[in-house]
């Protein structure tokens, strides 16, 4: 997982950090706060992997919206909601 290494910067890079959610939904728990805490960012990253939802807040794995995105995507999304 590079992101845990990248600079603040590059972890708080949407174009960035939803490359790296791509490759592997965990990269999601390493992205800045601020993107973590926003719902179209959010909702674009589980479009891309699924399983990031498992690293989504409390609130978004709660969000019908957020998790039908995740689950089309990933059905083992499911777990992570």
């Amino acid at each position: 997982l590079a992101l845990q290494y990248a600079a603040p910067g590059l972890r708080a890079d949407p174009e960035i950090v939803l490359a790296a959610v791509a490759q592997c939904g965990r990269a999601l728990e390493f992205a800045d706060a601020a993107l973590q805490e926003d719902r179209n960012f959010l909702l674009e990253a589980v479009r891309r992997n699924g399983r990031a939802l498992e690293y989504a807040s409390h609130d978004f794995r709660a969000d019908r919206e957020v998790v039908l995105a995740a689950v089309s995507q990933c059905g083992c999304a499911l777990v992570g909601a």
